[in-house]
């Protein structure tokens, strides 16, 4: 019985050395490739529309209702101090430290991510990333290091209209609805706001898209591995993708702000 339970142990502790090493392997090909030439301009613009362009409305909207959200709740926890001129500062705070590179990673990785994992799992079931390595193309290069880049560019881009709207829909539930002064709301919002402040939720952003994208992408690459062939095994590894992209959204935010607090 005991020895049954240890071989378990160990056969659980070399699949995970196993993974983590196929992670970190895909990872560097992937990275290592980005200063490569030829670069690779139309996949990445590409990619870019998909995951930033194509994710603008989705992450105003949630910007939107989430700042409003924020503002209701705000005001009637500050108002029970006599403090509600501080709604802005704690809107603002709130939003460019924490929800805003958090929840914009969410959303694109509902979005964006979600379709990523799924359409390069297609390509393995179906063999296709099997025809590149036939052409001598490198497909960890076809496939993951444009998207990587892309998701550098956007992320950090939409982590900023999240915050923009949020602090604009904190406004409106805040000075339009309940009353604040919105000379002294807005006042509050430039006063709190420090340059540190938007430089870590733009770190955030940046550790979530590297995160993401390599989470995505390797799941869809390994899907043959991990979810086994057909619609069944894409549908599997995008699930995957998708949940383990927002747990570690959560871990890596954790460590960075306790690196940065």
């Amino acid at each position: 019985m005991v020895t049954k339970l240890i071989e378990k142990l160990g056969e659980k502790i070399i699949k995970l050395l196993e993974s983590t090493g196929r992670v970190v392997i895909f990872f560097l090909n992937g990275t290592i490739n980005i200063f490569i030439m030829p670069f690779q301009f139309g996949k990445i613009i590409d990619h870019t529309w998909f995951i930033g362009t194509k994710s603008v409305f989705v992450i105003a909207l949630t910007g939107l209702f989430t700042g409003m959200v924020l503002g209701l709740q705000g005001y009637y926890s500050l108002v029970k101090f006599g403090s509600e001129a501080a709604l802005g500062s704690a809107v603002s705070l709130t939003l460019v430290r924490e929800l805003g590179p958090v929840f914009t990673a969410i959303m694109i990785t509902a979005r964006a991510g979600s379709g990523i994992a799924a359409e390069i799992g297609v390509m393995r079931i179906s063999e296709q990333i099997d025809a590149l390595r036939t052409m001598h193309i490198n497909p960890v290069r076809f496939l993951f290091t444009p998207r990587i880049i892309a998701s550098i560019i956007s992320f950090p881009l939409l982590t900023a209209l999240f915050d923009v709207v949020g602090i604009t829909g904190g406004y409106i539930s805040g000075s339009i609805m309940l009353g604040i002064n919105r000379y002294v709301y807005m006042d509050t919002v430039i006063k709190s706001i420090r340059i540190n402040d938007i430089n870590g939720g733009f770190y955030k952003s940046l550790a979530f898209a590297v995160v993401i994208t390599t989470i995505c992408c390797y799941r869809g690459y390994y899907t043959h591995l991990y979810s086994g062939f057909g619609a069944r095994g894409v549908s599997l590894s995008t699930t995957n993708a998708v949940v383990q992209s927002c747990i570690f959204i959560f871990i890596f935010d954790y460590i960075i702000t306790f690196f940065l607090v």
